[in-house]
């Protein structure tokens, strides 16, 4: 005899599936009154969070930031399990010095002249999200020019005003001591810097695929952006211990999953009349009344593929199109360990790149990386973030070509720093030889993991906040009962996850938000609320 109790199965435990778990279980399944279960196709849980340690330092290989402190549940829950201080030495980003930043071929460059760019990308960033109002009117009427547009267009628009401002200031004359550069091919390459910063914020391999509408959406909570000491999965195994053994399974991979769209499909006997069938890769399966889905967008959008038959029947079309629509980029983390010749801290690197004359040792898949930095103060071990085409070639590569490619950038930008050897110390190949030397490196694969195939999502151009809202509805919204009799059982398929958050997706707290709605909407379906 199977259980008479609704049956509730999450499909992934990550934020959003964990989230929900725990408060299904707190509210209902620990009083019996709904049966639990998490499946989980990894072998570990945490989905998108996963810590590690890279040379004695503990590391996010995934979500990193608390973004805000002020109304944030991660980090409510991490101050509540004390995860905010540790012992060990963790990826802190403490580090309070200047950024060193430097053009392509050794040229470190003026405060003054980065700090003008700066804030005008950060000023037309501002307008964008809706966080500034322009007097003069310029940011408006690049807005209204741009409208439907991207925000990458947006920022270029921007940036040509400023050169169309100055024009009668100065011609753009060669700058005096940096070779192949002038005035303005150093604004834009440090523009460019700023823009390849933002990629890794968005996901968007390029930001001119990122709506221009939607950033006036997105929301940030207030105070500082912090990373959590004893590992964001302390946040996560915090989440899941409040569940009994068993209530999760690991190994568990969905193939395909049957639903009743429309009361027809009839199950064989065993199902006890529940609405949803679950088909795993391992020939088994499994009923229930409820799924709650909270796989990433990326596998949706394999997943909608007619070749997939993840869902049969099919999704809505009003479905489909949302996941199709949005848009899901790979950003992938990179750590090197360093082993110094001299006792020389290494600097918080700013890469100015050039845009039209690039140095052919440079690989170009360094290109479009922003910085290079300690992951805290004093620290040998480096980060550096990379977005779109060049985070999936970087799963590419082996780890001698990523030693090869940073050790040549290394030596092209530090070329006239402090932190090189004088020029009469040359390596074997004749080229000045720096300081630093790159021994070790760990690098995520969010692209190429078949349970993720991405990162986090963003809203592309041709998309909108109402298809955040879609992806958040749930299949079918209410009971019916068709001409044929059939009976069509309500919240058969739910979806949670961040890419279902109109305002935070992208986020570990948009995920938790997302969790935390679907759990309250069964919960409220059977009025299981405060019993």
């Amino acid at each position: 005899m199977g259980s008479k109790k609704p049956k509730v199965v999450i499909i992934g435990a990550g934020m959003a599936g964990l989230t929900a778990a725990n408060k299904l279980y707190k509210t209902a399944g620990c009083k019996e009154l709904l049966e639990v279960c998490v499946v989980e196709g990894g072998n570990r849980i945490g989905g998108r969070i996963k810590t590690s340690e890279f040379c004695g330092v503990r590391i996010e290989m995934g979500a990193t930031w608390i973004h805000g402190i002020v109304g944030s549940p991660v980090y409510k829950i991490a101050q509540q399990i004390n995860s905010l201080q540790s012992q060990q030495p963790w990826e802190c980003m403490d580090g309070d010095t200047e950024p060193l930043t430097i053009a392509e071929g050794g040229h470190e460059l003026n405060s003054s002249l980065v700090e003008s760019i700066s804030d005008l990308f950060n000023k037309l960033m501002d307008f964008a999200q809706g966080k500034l109002v322009t007097e003069d009117g310029v940011s408006n009427e690049i807005a209204k020019s741009n409208n439907g547009l991207s925000l990458g267009s947006f920022l270029r628009k921007g940036l040509d005003a400023y050169w169309e401002s100055v024009k009668g200031e100065r011609e753009d004359i060669e700058v005096q001591g940096i070779d192949k550069w002038s005035k303005r091919s150093l604004e834009e390459g440090i523009f460019a810097m700023f823009e390849n910063i933002q990629r890794t914020y968005t996901s968007a391999g390029d930001l001119q695929m990122l709506d221009f509408s939607a950033e006036k959406e997105y929301r940030m909570f207030p105070g500082e952006e912090i990373t959590i000491a004893k590992g964001y999965m302390s946040v996560i195994e915090y989440l899941a211990s409040v569940l009994p053994p068993g209530l999760i399974q690991l190994g568990r991979k969905v193939a395909k999953m049957e639903w009743q769209a429309d009361g027809s499909l009839q199950f064989e006997n065993g199902s006890n009349n529940k609405a949803v069938k679950l088909h795993f890769v391992d020939g088994s399966i499994m009923y229930a009344d409820h799924v709650i889905v909270t796989v990433s967008l990326g596998v949706l959008k394999q997943g909608i593929d007619q070749d997939s038959g993840m869902f049969n029947p099919p999704l809505p079309h009003f479905k489909t199109q949302a996941i199709s629509r949005l848009g899901f980029g790979v950003v992938n983390k990179l750590f090197l360990k360093l082993n110094p010749t001299h006792d020389q801290e290494f600097p918080y690197l700013q890469m100015v790149f050039h845009q039209s004359e690039p140095n052919p040792k440079i690989p170009m898949w360094m290109r479009r990386t922003a910085n290079l930095s300690p992951i805290h103060s004093k620290s040998s071990v480096l980060l550096s973030w990379f977005a779109g085409k060049e985070a999936l070639e970087l799963e590419s590569l082996d780890n001698e070509e990523i030693i090869d490619g940073f050790s040549k950038t290394i030596s092209s930008f530090l070329l006239n720093s402090k932190h090189f050897k004088k020029s009469n110390d040359l390596c074997c190949n004749g080229h000045a030889e720096s300081n630093f030397k790159v021994e070790k490196v760990l690098k995520s694969q969010w692209g190429s993991d078949p349970l993720f195939l991405g990162s986090y999502s963003y809203v592309a151009v041709g998309s909108s906040g109402d298809d955040l809202d879609i992806m958040a509805e749930p299949l079918p919204k209410r009971t019916s009962i068709h001409s044929n009799g059939c009976y069509t059982p309500p919240l058969q398929i739910l979806f949670a996850g961040e890419a279902t958050h109109r305002t935070h997706y992208s986020t570990t707290h948009g995920a938790y938000f997302s969790g935390l709605r679907e759990a309250n909407r069964l919960l409220n379906h059977y009025h299981f609320i405060d019993i």
